[in-house]
């Protein structure tokens, strides 16, 4: 232990897991509950800027901050010591609202990337969070941007009339959110005070570190969200997350990366998908490797360039309300986009797998039972997906959260 001289904190040093970790031999190296346990201690302020920049840089340069056991040993120490919310009054209430509907039990839904694919799209799986939200509840996870020009909270903060006022959504208020409407942001630094003491030293370390990683494994929620859809900027870490999720007790979950190392699925050609579902048989979550196009969608492909703004949030905030309120051409490329993502957390979610449909507000109810790759009904989630735009129910539910979050500021 040793006290830096300009602060009372007492700080604990890791400089013997360091050494394992960088000299690493199969005798030495550390395990997934040590490194999490080295990694808890940032959370309370208890390691000093060096060893925390030296960790996360022995983490990355080892690659050992890809590893599944790693990632979920890690997410729920950063969960662990999230601020404490009342988890089974949230429980009840989402038995009284969510509305179940095929497979889908009307528990929590996000869909979330870990940003740093350098292709500063549209803020694809903010917008498709809000459309799934006409028929899905919503924990949507999300930040300001590190890596992008608009992060999910840069775009909501700025959506005109009025923004929803996301620091207001906290453990005491979020019961309030989610008492009127399906959607709610979890706006990170809310949730997660004491991944504050890694931020100015990711900024420094130039790289990025396990808490890119993190963040989408990493939801307040995590013991009430039914399914998910995570995002990856890089192929080769697909089944590793895909195995952290499993490992984390996620039993309904799709991680996905399209081709040109994209963390969302791809409108310009193939995504690959690692699909987690239960196997009815014995149990177990399998996880199924497949990919898709847009075709499978029922749609035409487009080249990234079309849906790459690279905008201002300000900007991508008036294409979002241009997109909610009906107002963008039905082939417009983005939309199309928006429509892929949005079908996938529909079709993970089990919603997509009802024989008929009821929803209302010019539902004609004739549900698509074709089934694409990995046994997905994909072009039935673009369907749905239409509706909550054409029905205006994506619309209601973003004015309810927005008037929610505004009353509760």
């Amino acid at each position: 232990m040793a006290t830096t001289s300009n602060e009372e904190d007492v700080k604990t040093s890791i400089t013997p897991l360091l050494k394992r970790l960088w000299h690493e031999s199969p005798a030495t190296k550390p395990n997934s509950d040590e490194i999490a346990a080295a990694l808890a201690l940032i959370f309370t302020n208890s390691l000093s800027e060096v060893q925390t920049g030296a960790l996360l840089t022995c983490l990355h340069f080892t690659d050992r901050d890809r590893q599944a056991d790693v990632l979920a040993k890690c997410s729920k120490a950063m969960r662990d010591f999230a601020t404490r919310i009342d988890v089974q009054g949230l429980e009840e209430l989402l038995k009284k609202r969510g509305r179940k509907e095929g497979n889908y039990q009307g528990g929590l839904c996000d869909i979330v990337g870990t940003g740093g694919d350098s292709h500063n799209t549209f803020n694809i799986s903010t917008t498709s969070s809000i459309l799934a939200s006409a028929l899905l509840m919503i924990a949507k996870h999300g930040n300001k941007a590190s890596t992008s020009r608009s992060g999910s909270a840069d775009l909501l903060s700025c959506a005109p009339p009025k923004p929803p006022v996301i620091t207001a959504i906290a453990p005491n208020t979020i019961y309030d959110i989610y008492s009127e409407t399906n959607y709610a942001f979890l706006f990170a630094p809310i949730f997660h005070p004491g991944a504050r003491h890694a931020a100015s030293i990711r900024r420094q370390l130039g790289w990025r570190t396990i808490f890119n990683l993190l963040g989408p494994l990493a939801n307040p929620l995590h013991d009430l969200i039914e399914a998910r859809v995570l995002g990856v900027a890089r192929k080769e870490i697909g089944p590793d997350f895909a195995e952290s999720l499993r490992q984390s007790g996620c039993r309904k979950g799709m991680v996905i990366c399209g081709d040109e190392e994209l963390d969302e699925l791809s409108c310009a050609g193939s995504t690959h998908c690692w699909r987690l579902v239960e196997n009815a048989s014995t149990g177990e979550v399998d996880i199924n490797y497949f990919t898709v196009t847009p075709a499978d969608f029922g749609l035409p492909e487009h080249p990234l360039s079309d849906v790459s703004p690279g905008q201002s949030p300000e900007k991508n905030a008036e294409i979002l309300m241009k997109i909610l309120s009906g107002e963008v051409p039905p082939d417009d490329p983005i939309l199309h986009f928006v429509y892929i993502n949005t079908a996938a957390l529909f079709v993970v979610s089990g919603i997509c797998d009802a024989d008929s449909s009821d929803m209302g507000h010019g539902d004609d109810g004739d549900v698509i039972t074709e089934v694409g790759p990995g046994g997905g009904r994909w072009k039935e989630g673009v369907r749905r997906a239409k509706w909550a735009i054409t029905s205006g129910e994506a619309y209601k539910q973003w004015q309810q959260f927005v008037e929610v979050t505004n009353r509760v500021a």
